[in-house]
């Protein structure tokens, strides 16, 4: 069974999530969609709230589950039986940031492989940040989120 781990804040998911999603479903058997919880910093939506965004994008998908984590990836990894992490990539600078990640990851747990997938060029400036900036100045952020995904 292919076992791959999603791993991100979602803080709120975005339609480059959605694509990278959609790109490799696929290829696995399962998806760990994995909301990273931090400790140390507050996401802007709640857990629940970014669970809930992430079925609404992906309805009826029996391949897709949400999780949340507050481990390292690669030990979550280890815990699920998952040999892949799956990493969006926008542009270079996303690429520079991510394998430095991949690398760490490798050298933590080199059983796990990291695969990256780039998001269509019309989304490669769509960030969760951006989107949440976008939605605090009132603004709309529709084009940037999944179809029927409503902020607040």
């Amino acid at each position: 069974m292919k076992i791959a781990v999603f791993p991100g804040s979602f803080d709120p998911i975005t339609r480059g999530h959605q694509a990278v999603l959609e790109s490799a479903m696929p290829l696995f058997d399962r998806i760990y969609v994995a909301i990273g919880v931090n400790a140390a910093k507050q996401g802007f939506f709640s857990i629940e709230q970014r669970k809930r965004w992430i079925r609404q994008a992906f309805p009826m998908n029996d391949n897709l589950e949400i999780i949340d984590y507050d481990i390292l990836t690669v030990d979550l990894c280890r815990q699920l039986n998952a040999g892949f992490i799956l990493r969006g990539l926008r542009n270079s600078n996303d690429f520079i940031y991510e394998n430095e990640i991949a690398q760490a990851n490798r050298h933590l747990n080199p059983e796990v492989q990291t695969l990256f997938f780039t998001t269509p060029p019309e989304l490669s400036f769509v960030s969760s940040s951006i989107v949440r900036d976008v939605y605090r100045h009132h603004g709309d952020y529709s084009a940037f989120v999944p179809q029927g995904v409503v902020l607040g």
